[in-house]
């Protein structure tokens, strides 16, 4: 399900119960990657908190889920009426710019399997459950590489017995095992999160 389209006026935002929302940074060239992910601890349409109408971004529901929304022009006006909400909003864009900056910096870093033990990790905290529905396809569009680079960053996480994936599903099996693998790249954004919202 598609949230947002790039370039195109946000309407409404999210609030997700579960599932995983994604959001995709798009290049000229056509290339895309993930640049920030959120489930129940977020929302789309950050934007609109800071001001702007939209963003050259698009955001999908990478794992369907349930939640609510509310257009754009209610939450602006709740906003208004009641700062303590826009504190707690804002205090999340930061949170997001965190992560952001964080996947910038593992995309540039970190080996492939450390950022894929990363974002298995990112998603295993929004979840219940240790089983992601996810196509190598998919994994190579939000880690910015060919299909062929998830397969084998799969297979070392696989041959390190940390996850077992089978056609479009991978299952934890070992999660100390995945943040040991994605100890330089994981834990900050998460404990910035948990500065905020304790």
């Amino acid at each position: 399900m598609v949230l947002e389209s790039a370039n195109r006026s946000i309407e409404s935002v999210y609030f997700p119960v579960s599932g995983i929302g994604s959001i995709i940074a798009l290049g000229t060239n056509g290339r895309r990657v993930e640049s920030g992910l959120f489930g129940r601890d977020g929302m789309s349409g950050t934007s609109v908190l800071i001001g702007a109408d939209r963003s050259p971004n698009d955001t999908l529901m990478q794992v369907p889920g349930h939640g609510q929304s509310i257009p754009v022009d209610r939450l602006n006006d709740l906003m208004e009426q009641n700062p303590a909400l826009r504190r707690h909003l804002t205090r999340y864009v930061q949170a997001l710019m965190i992560q952001t900056a964080h996947t910038a910096l593992s995309n540039v870093h970190a080996k492939l399997e450390d950022r894929l033990a990363r974002w298995i990790l990112m998603c295993h905290d929004r979840i219940d459950g240790n089983s992601l529905a996810q196509t190598h396809e998919f994994l190579s569009i939000m880690l910015g590489v060919r299909r062929a680079g998830v397969t084998i960053g799969i297979h070392i996480l696989e041959g390190k017995g940390m996850i077992r994936a089978t056609r479009g599903r991978i299952q934890i099996l070992d999660r100390e095992g995945l943040e040991a693998e994605a100890e330089q790249i994981y834990g900050v954004p998460e404990a910035e999160y948990s500065r905020f919202y304790g």
